[in-house]
Formats: C-alpha cells, sequence, structure tokens
C-alpha cells in the first residue's frame, strides 16, 4: 500500500496542515472539499495511521500527523527543487558551477559573490576550489572548473576568454621580532635579499622555471597561504601578503609593495560563468586597493 503513496496526496496533505481545514485546502489547491477529505482518508489507510483528528470544528493533526508532515515537507521541497533544476537545466543552466579562484582573492570578496550566487540560482550547486599560481589555471584547463580567477599568474590559454576584474593591495611583511622591522619603509631590496623569503610554491608545473616577487635567494617554500602567515608570524621570514589577510594581524610590520591585478580565465561562456564574474567584482571593489603581488 505504501507504494501506491503518490505526491499529490503529499501536497494535499502539507496543504491540509498549512490552511488549518479541508475546505480552505481545497481553495488553496482549488480541489473540491471533498476530494481533500477523501484524498487524505485514502492516505490514512495507506499510511495505516491517523493523520488529523476530527473530533472539533476543525481537524488538528494528530501525533503521528505532526511527525509525518516533516517528511512530507521534505518530500514537496525535494520535488520542487527537482522541477526548478530541471527547468534551469532545460533552459541552458550548468547542473553545477565550478569555480577555481588565486588564494590572494579576499575571501570576504568571495564569500558574499556565493550568497548573491545563492539568491540568484538556489538550485545550483557551488564548487570553489582556493589555489595558487599555475594551480589556479590547470583545473579549468582539465575542464574541472568552468571559471578561474588569477592574479599572481598573468597566463591566459590560447582560446580562453579574458577579463578584468579588480586590483587588490599586496604588503611585505614581517613579525615585530624579525630584524627587518627595525628598518623604516621601503625596505631597500638589497636588505630584503638578506633575509629569507617565504614564498608560495605552484603545485602546478604552469609555472616551472619562473619567480613572481621572489626578491630574495633565501627562500622557504609553502604551499598554503594560511601556513605562510603562520611562518611569517612567527618571525621566521618576510614575505608578501595581500592586504586583507593581514591588516587585522597587529604583529606583522609593513615593509613594502608592489604587484599584479586580478584577472579571470574561463572556457566558453555559459550563463552562469558569465554572471559570476560581475558578482566577484561587486562584492570586491569595496575593499580593493592598490595591485597584487606574488612572492
Amino acid at each position: 500500500m505504501l507504494d501506491g503513496v503518490s505526491l499529490d496526496q503529499i501536497r494535499i496533505f502539507v496543504a491540509a496542515a498549512d490552511e488549518g481545514s479541508f475546505s480552505a485546502a481545497g481553495r488553496k489547491l482549488k480541489r473540491a472539499q471533498s476530494v481533500v477529505s477523501q484524498t487524505i482518508a485514502n492516505l490514512e489507510g495507506q499510511l495505516g495511521v491517523t493523520l488529523f483528528d476530527r473530533t472539533g470544528r476543525y481537524p488538528q493533526l494528530t501525533g503521528e500527523g505532526r511527525a509525518l508532515l516533516i517528511d512530507a515537507r521534505e518530500v514537496a521541497a525535494g520535488i520542487d527543487g527537482f522541477k526548478a533544476k530541471a527547468k534551469g537545466m532545460a533552459a541552458g543552466l550548468e547542473p553545477e558551477l565550478s569555480v577555481v579562484i588565486d588564494v590572494m582573492f579576499p575571501m570576504a570578496a568571495i564569500t558574499g559573490a556565493a550568497a548573491a550566487f545563492v539568491e540568484t540560482f538556489p538550485e545550483t550547486p557551488l564548487r570553489v576550489y582556493v589555489e595558487a599560481l599555475g594551480a589556479v589555471i590547470q583545473p579549468v584547463l582539465d575542464g574541472r572548473c568552468s571559471l578561474g580567477v588569477i592574479g599572481t599568474l598573468a597566463l591566459v590559454p590560447e582560446g580562453f576568454s579574458r577579463e578584468r576584474l579588480v586590483s587588490f593591495e599586496m604588503v611585505s611583511v614581517v613579525a615585530p621580532e624579525h630584524p627587518l622591522a627595525r628598518y623604516g619603509a621601503p625596505i631597500p631590496t638589497d636588505i630584503l635579499a638578506r633575509h629569507v623569503q617565504l614564498v608560495l610554491t605552484d603545485r602546478s608545473e604552469l609555472s616551472r622555471g619562473s619567480e613572481f616577487g621572489v626578491l630574495s635567494p633565501r627562500t622557504w617554500r609553502l604551499a598554503d597561504l594560511g601556513a605562510k602567515h603562520a611562518f611569517l608570524r612567527a618571525g621566521l621570514g618576510w614575505g608578501n601578503m595581500p592586504l586583507a589577510a593581514v591588516q587585522r594581524a597587529r604583529r606583522l610590520a609593513d615593509a613594502d609593495v608592489g604587484g599584479l591585478a586580478h584577472r579571470y580565465a574561463a572556457r566558453p561562456r555559459r550563463p552562469l560563468v558569465r554572471r559570476s564574474p560581475e558578482k566577484l567584482r561587486r562584492t570586491a571593489r569595496p575593499a580593493a586597493r592598490g595591485r597584487l603581488s606574488a612572492g
């Protein structure tokens, strides 16, 4: 009997619970009250439980009815989401948007763009990767991502579209106890070269043999921006960081500035890919200052 439960029965059950009466549910669904009453009765017979207590003037949910209503709402919402996703796909929307973003791009801008994305495309899953240097480009080359936001590696493969977004300030920083903290800013390049520079390393092979923003022959390589930040705070070297990541870290002292602008690379432009860069640009613009560096 349970295999015969229909979506129509579930919708009528939810409407009756929400509206407080079978007649009100009928008006909402444009069904006769008798149809609503009979549908609920049939559903109760199939389930083997009583959903509504009909002894009063208005039907009241029983304990079993309240418990099953939770699942009934999930079923109804799930099919609504299923239909909305299918409608979007039929209209040409991607079933999922995969994006890879440069680790230097401010996270607040990313989350702001994601919030705007959810409002516009609530049924479309979003997959976000955060990488550095060539590892931002590689997933787009491989087809794993439709959109890439790059800044630390000015390489856009042939056949890809490119668009400037915004620029962000990079600052060279050291911990207060580091010897470089005794110098005034800007610190001469020959002085910086005497100390260990903490540099992000490329997880891909695209930038092999290339250096970006590296001024010291003494380098420590880290593949994670959070690890680089922790090493800087520990006084293990100096390095370039996005201002947004260090402006609240009062233990770090400014040294110098330099860099490149953010850009994005994408495969042929489908609807979500076309609209996403503007969302990133709008959320990022209030924090934009200066330019972006790589080391």
